[in-house]
This record gives structure tokens, sequence and C-alpha cells, in this order.
């Protein structure tokens, strides 16, 4: 994948986290845990998408993939 900005990635952590700190290692795992999900995302949303006959994906495609992926 193209990968997720570290920056966006540790703002996020660090907001929903408590403001505690980040380690490295930590923000390393994180954004390929995020890119990964958004990755099974993408592939249901596109399931969606191709399976109501479509090119583009659409929000009710995202929700439907949302609710497959967890």
């Amino acid at each position: 994948m193209g990968g997720l900005p570290k920056a966006v990635v540790k703002r996020l952590l660090t907001e929903q986290g408590g403001n505690l700190r980040v380690s490295g290692d930590a923000l390393d795992a994180a954004v390929a845990a995020a890119e990964a999900y958004i990755g099974r995302l993408a592939r249901a949303a596109q399931q969606s998408a191709e399976s109501n006959k479509r090119k583009t994906m659409m929000p009710e495609d995202l929700s439907a993939a949302r609710a497959q992926v967890g």
C-alpha cells in the first residue's frame, strides 16, 4: 500500500489513547493494522458495489463492508 501518514496515525492514537505517548514500534504496528483494516474494508466494499452492478463505491457499500468486516 501507499502508506498512511505516521503523523496522522500518531495524532489519532494520542487523542484516543488518553494523551499517552506512542513508541515508534507501537506506531509502526498501528499503521500496519490500519492499512490492513482499510484493505479488507475496500475489498468488501468493492464486492458490494460489484454485486449491485456498479463500478463506483458508494457510502452504502462502505456501510455494508463495515458490517461485514467489523
